[in-house]
Order: structure tokens, then C-alpha cells, then sequence
């Protein structure tokens, strides 16, 4: 539960961003004595990320540091299952901060234990949507350990990023941010999303400048590229015949789509605390794996299944958004999603092309697609039996037209 009683040691979810990185030093300030261990989860953040953290996180004021390599958990374990699913927040968000955040919370509750700590804590902001992701986490799986949220902490004085950035200043932390260009970034091996200065106003383009993962439209190529995805049960196997692990299938893709300009959304979302936020978000690899995917479960997935996985994965992606990856009824529909991908095996053609990724061939070990039912030609399907199927299906509409009702 949350938790004002001073703690003897927090595993703190470090980065080695602005946010965590004057953290640590203010949890020495404000809990004097306190032991603290900064966690550091490799989700695939790419080259540089995490060069230097651990000496940067002890000089910022950790007694331990531990840094894990989730990279492989991260794409088969969590991303890989919300592919099944085929979750997608408002239409445009594949929900890449969304995912990460319960397994970091998941390796600092064990990390807590490990290390004999009775404390987590994370960087999050109060008014943002990670703080529910982080927090719901920790209760799911540690509901014994205290909760510092310094966000949330009257005392807590950095309530801008330009007072991060003065504190870092005073305290001798380094960081990357400036007031001038002071965009918030997340990384990881599914996305990057950005936000701040001027991706926070509607009324203003976001710059080219913002991505990192892909170049923008304009400067991809002038031709079509075209990649090939094997699937086995939903989940993704194979790039262009090559079999890899999960992370290198992200990361393949990654590199094929981000030359491609594949995956930059920028949209309003509604936030789980109620305000609408405006963010950019680049996700290459996993925008190139959902178009595949849906091509192959068009193919192989009955349609009134088909339609119903549709409606619950409205629902599978809010659980996630919300941070409830390990809510009971997120697994429950895990349950379902899996076994609707019994037969999504096969392998899809996608063609990328200056932003645009697009399925344009797909085969199945197990297709539903019938060529002489779908032809034009009748041989193989009663034809007269339409026509009492039509006046059953069709009577309410036309009793409700003979009485005058509309």
C-alpha cells in the first residue's frame, strides 16, 4: 500500500533520465539514512542507453545498482502476447511505455527481495499514467512493500522539468535535457515515444527532429522495400526466412522499418487520470509484425471468433494502458487470445513504402480461404439456398417496414 513512513531501502526504477536521476539524490535528502538501490531494466533501449549508468547512478547517490537484461522477456513474454491479442489503444497506439512498465515493477519487487529491501519507488509523475502502472504492479506482486512516489510528495519541490534540470545543476548530476529543446523520451525495443514542447500543442507539427527510431517520410527511400514475417501460433519466428529469438525479430524490424519512416503516430489519447495528453510515437518493428499478424488471422480465424477476438481486444488494450497487466481478468482473456491462435501459422509478405506498411501476401498451414467458394464460379455452393436465408434473415427489417416502423 502507499506509504508516508520513512522506508530503510527503496529499489528505485532508474533510467538515468531527468526524472530518476535527480530522484535519487532527493531520496537522500529526504529520507536521511536510507539505503538505496537503483534498478535498471535493459528493455532494448538501444546503443549508448545504458553506457555509464551505474557509475552515473552511484554518483548520483545509489549504494547498489543493478542492471538486468530483459530484452528477450520483454519481446516474448510481453509484447509477443499483446501481438496475439492484437491490442491497440485508440485505434493508433501498440501501447510500448504501456507494456514495459509492469515487467520494470516486476523485476524491482524481486530485486526488493533479493537485496532485502522494504521500499520501491519510481519517477513517474502524478499527472501521468505510469504512476498507475508502476503502483498497481507493485501491489499485485509486493502488496507488503512500502510505495515512494516522490511525485506525489508534498515536499516533493522539482514540479517542472526546468526545476529537474536546475536541481541536476546544484546536485552535479549529468543529463541530457536543456529548457531549450526538453522533450520527455521513452525507449525501448518495441518504441520511442516523445513528448514536450511542442508536441504538446495540436495546433503544432511535430518536427522532423523528434525521431529517433526512423527517418522521417521524406527521406526514405524512393523504392518499395519488402520483408517476409513467418509466424507459429501467433507469435512471430522468422524474418525473411532467417528463425531468430524474439528480441532480434523486434529488432530486425526495427532497423528494416525504421529506414522505411514505418510506425510514427502522433496523436491525442485520453489518459487513465482523466486529461487528454498529445504524444509522438515511433514503433517500426511492431507496426510491420501488427500488419502481418492481421493478415494471417484473416486467413485463419473462423469469423464469428474473429470478430468477437476484435471487440475483447478493445478491452485487453485498456488493461494494459491502465496498468493492469496482472489483473485477473487481463489473463483471462490471454487465455482466450491464445487459443484463437492455434492456427495462425504461415508466413506474410509486407511491403514498406515511405510510412506505409502493407500486407499484400499471406499463406497458412491451416488457410479457411476456399479459392472455388470465394471464385466467381458456382461449382461447390447451392445458390437457392440463399434465398430462404435472405427472407429469414431479412423478416424483422421487413415486418417493421410493413407496419410503418423505422
Amino acid at each position: 500500500m502507499t506509504t508516508t513512513a520513512a522506508p530503510r531501502k527503496i529499489v528505485l526504477a532508474y533510467s538515468g533520465g531527468l526524472d530518476t536521476s535527480v530522484i535519487l539524490p532527493w531520496l537522500k535528502d529526504r529520507y536521511p539514512g536510507v539505503k538505496l538501490v537503483a534498478y535498471a531494466a535493459d528493455l532494448g533501449q538501444g546503443k549508448g542507453e545504458l553506457d555509464g549508468i551505474e557509475d552515473k547512478a552511484r554518483r548520483s547517490g545509489a549504494d547498489e545498482v543493478i542492471v538486468e537484461d530483459l530484452r528477450r522477456e520483454f519481446a516474448e513474454l510481453y509484447c509477443f502476447p499483446m501481438l496475439r491479442a492484437h491490442a491497440l489503444y485508440e485505434q493508433d497506439y501498440l501501447l510500448g511505455t504501456s507494456i514495459a512498465r509492469p515487467l520494470i515493477a516486476k523485476g524491482q519487487v524481486e530485486a526488493a527481495r533479493r537485496t532485502g529491501a522494504d521500499a520501491v519507488s519510481h519517477g513517474a509523475t502524478g499527472k501521468g499514467n505510469d504512476q498507475v502502472r508502476f503502483e498497481l504492479t507493485y501491489m499485485a506482486l509486493g502488496p507488503d512493500l512500502k510505495i515512494i512516489a516522490p511525485w506525489k510528495d508534498p515536499s516533493f519541490e522539482l514540479t517542472s522539468r526546468e526545476a529537474a534540470v536546475d536541481y541536476a545543476a546544484r546536485k552535479g548530476v549529468p543529463i541530457a535535457q536543456t529548457k531549450k529543446k526538453i522533450y520527455s523520451r521513452d525507449r525501448n525495443l518495441w518504441h520511442c515515444s516523445h513528448e514536450g514542447a511542442e508536441i504538446e500543442h495540436p495546433d503544432q507539427r511535430a518536427s522532423d527532429e523528434v525521431w529517433l527510431m526512423t527517418v522521417p517520410p521524406s527521406r526514405a527511400p524512393d523504392r518499395v522495400e519488402t520483408v517476409r514475417v513467418a509466424f507459429r501460433m501467433g507469435n512471430p519466428v522468422a524474418v525473411n526466412g532467417r528463425e531468430m529469438r524474439g528480441e532480434q525479430v523486434v529488432e530486425t524490424l526495427n532497423e528494416i522499418g525504421g529506414r522505411n519512416a514505418v510506425g510514427q503516430v502522433v496523436m491525442v489519447e485520453n489518459r487513465l487520470v482523466g486529461m487528454k495528453s498529445r504524444g509522438a510515437y515511433e514503433t517500426p518493428g511492431g507496426t510491420i509484425l501488427y500488419e502481418a499478424h492481421k493478415a494471417l488471422e484473416q486467413l485463419c480465424i473462423e469469423r464469428d471468433t474473429l470478430h468477437f477476438k476484435q471487440q475483447a481486444a478493445i478491452r485487453y488494450a485498456e488493461l494494459v494502458y491502465y496498468g493492469q497487466w496482472f489483473h485477473p481478468l487481463r489473463e483471462a482473456l490471454q487465455s482466450f487470445m491464445d487459443h484463437t491462435q492455434r492456427n495462425v501459422t504461415g508466413e506474410v509478405t509486407v511491403e514498406l513504402y515511405k510510412g506505409r506498411a502493407t500486407a499484400v501476401s499471406a499463406t497458412a498451414e491451416r488457410s479457411l480461404y476456399d479459392t472455388k467458394l470465394a471464385g466467381f464460379a458456382m461449382e461447390g455452393y447451392d445458390v437457392t439456398a440463399a434465398r430462404g436465408f435472405i427472407d429469414l434473415f431479412g423478416l424483422p427489417m421487413k415486418i417493421a417496414a410493413m407496419q410503418g416502423v423505422h
